[in-house]
């Protein structure tokens, strides 16, 4: 008998010796795949920062050993959330200025902003996040307020979509404004013959060219900061919306000396010396870096009356908005990144600026193609305009948030048969099946929760409204989780490595309290990233308050 234990012990041994090795394994989970049958497993196993297996609890354990096992007590994991468009250089920026969302009126603003100097007292003075929306006084503020508490010190203040900022006298005189004049994409606006400091779209550039670049010091901290939040919130790859190629080189230099692990997508911004610099080198693609788009601006915001509508804003008839340049401009830059065969990525808010832009694309694209060109917002579009999308197979790139932040005044702008034709994420997702979905952060908060939130129950916090805004446009909990991983990781040509937990894709997931493909409204909002891994490595974790259980 003894000798019969002995054999099967080490036989057992012998059997676990020959095992495949693992470097992780996750069980006892619920694991939303999103593959193409959208299968739900229960447990992966990840080696080289990429997945090994995905299957039953009992088939990976007993066909793998690892050096590392977890047990997910039921959890639900998904792949990593993917923002198809935001910002994040320029998130890292907005944590080191005055944050100004939230505010109630222009008061607040000067208040948050003097408390502000209080611990930055050296060089300009910086802040995003106004919404004159959000006040009781709607009306744009003026720079009196900011001229007598810093006579001497440049002041610039964005507003939330970064689409309007005030300037003081100090700032504007850095940039050598001392009178309005005309420009094209742009208004400085004055009273009676003076500057109020209100800056619009192209005029905002003036003085932001004038604050002074962070060192590589403040730039590095500027990207770990923007890094450590997103793996906070379960996001593991972003897609940054405008960069010039300089801050490009950086970012590949923090991710070979393994600082930076974000995956980025960037687009580089609409600039001579971007496209020379991009045409020559041509595109650029490691694990954690793609770099083979032009992000280009056709228009302004909604919220600030810049977007460029077809018909003028029903509350402002005098105002139809601008392109940022003339349509030739669109051509050119059209042609030029075709012939090159890069992706052109257009910001288009009003339905005259989707419609110029849709169709330079169609003339250029010829009909259907794989080039995957986007426009970015499509949120405001004519109805006859919608089949634009499908017919030169164009992607729209889309931010379910905007669309519970505008609801509250997005009628008055547009009236209530134009507002029919914004934020219509369903009409949009039919024209080619998919449709990649992001926040626009810092514009809007990181959280992808909150995307998910807006995409399927179109509600703010609050329930409101009751019913939900536009619910005909209301996507699935299956679309919006498509959108924020494998559809979003399709606009960037990567659906091949990642946005579905696939064997062979990267080790990309994410692991949350509430199952959001199951939760209520309030769970959605207020669930929690327990962890968050990213090429295998977990890049975040949930630190969970132990009780206290020492005697008195």
């Amino acid at each position: 008998m003894k000798q019969i234990i002995s054999l099967c012990a080490l036989l057992i041994i012998l059997c676990s010796c020959n095992q495949p090795k693992a470097d992780l394994i996750i069980y006892n989970a619920k694991i939303y795949t999103v593959n193409d049958k959208f299968d739900i497993a229960e447990a992966i196993a990840v080696k080289d920062g990429k997945i090994l297996a995905v299957g039953k609890t009992a088939d990976i354990r007993n066909q793998y050993s690892a050096k590392e096992e977890l047990d997910a007590n039921g959890k639900a994991i998904y792949p990593g959330f993917i923002d198809a468009h935001a910002h994040f250089f320029g998130y890292g920026e907005s944590l080191q200025s005055a944050d100004l969302r939230g505010t109630s009126s222009w008061d607040e603003v000067i208040a948050r902003v003097t408390e502000f100097a209080k611990t930055h007292p050296d060089g300009w003075l910086t802040g995003r996040g106004w919404d004159q929306n959000d006040w009781a006084d709607k009306q744009f503020p003026n720079k009196d307020q900011l001229d007598r508490l810093f006579p001497n010190r440049p002041v610039l203040l964005e507003r939330i979509d970064g689409h309007a900022s005030i300037a003081n006298q100090s700032a504007l005189n850095e940039a050598g404004i001392t009178k309005s004049f005309t420009l094209t994409g742009g208004d400085i606006v004055d009273k009676d013959g003076k500057l109020t400091g209100l800056l619009i779209d192209n005029a905002v550039e003036l003085v932001a060219n004038k604050v002074p670049p962070p060192d590589a010091a403040k730039a590095k901290k500027i990207l770990l900061d923007a890094q450590k939040n997103c793996f906070e919130v379960g996001l593991t790859t972003i897609d940054d919306c405008g960069l010039d190629y300089d801050a490009v080189e950086f970012i590949e230099k923090l991710h070979q000396d393994k600082s930076l692990k974000m995956r980025l997508y960037v687009m580089l911004s609409d600039a001579e010396k971007n496209y020379d610099y991009l045409f020559k080198r041509g595109a650029i693609k490691t694990e954690r870096l793609n770099v083979r788009a032009f992000k280009v601006y056709s228009d302004g915001a909604l919220g600030s009356r810049g977007a460029c509508l077809l018909h003028p804003y029903s509350d402002m008839p005098s105002k139809k908005g601008f392109l940022l340049s003339d349509i030739k401009h669109f051509e050119e830059v059209a042609k030029k990144i075709n012939s090159h065969n890069f992706q052109m990525c257009t910001h288009a808010i009003g339905d005259s600026a989707n419609r110029s832009i849709l169709k330079i694309y169609n003339e250029v694209l010829g009909g259907k193609n794989d080039k995957r060109w986007r426009i970015e917002h499509a949120q405001v579009v004519a109805p006859e305009d919608f089949n634009l999308f499908g017919k030169a197979s164009v992607v729209p790139s889309v931010q379910p948030t905007h669309a519970t932040s505008d609801m509250y005044w997005a009628k008055d702008r547009l009236g209530n048969e134009r507002v029919k034709g914004a934020y219509a994420y369903k009409q949009l997702l039919a024209q080619n099946g998919w449709i990649p979905l992001g926040t626009d952060f810092p514009v809007e908060q990181i959280n992808p929760m909150l995307t998910f939130y807006a995409a399927t129950i179109r509600k703010d916090a609050q329930d409101f409204p009751k019913g939900g805004f536009q619910m005909e446009n209301a996507l699935t909990p299956e679309e919006a989780l498509r959108g924020m991983t494998i559809w979003a990781a399709k606009a960037n040509f990567e659906e091949k490595e990642k946005g579905s937990l696939e064997v062979g894709k990267f080790a990309d997931f994410v692991m949350l309290e509430n199952d959001i493909m199951k939760a209520s409204g309030q769970q959605i909002l207020n669930n929690k990233v327990l962890r968050t891994y990213l090429n295998g490595e977990k890049v975040y974790e949930t630190i969970v308050a132990k009780p206290n259980t020492s005697k008195k």
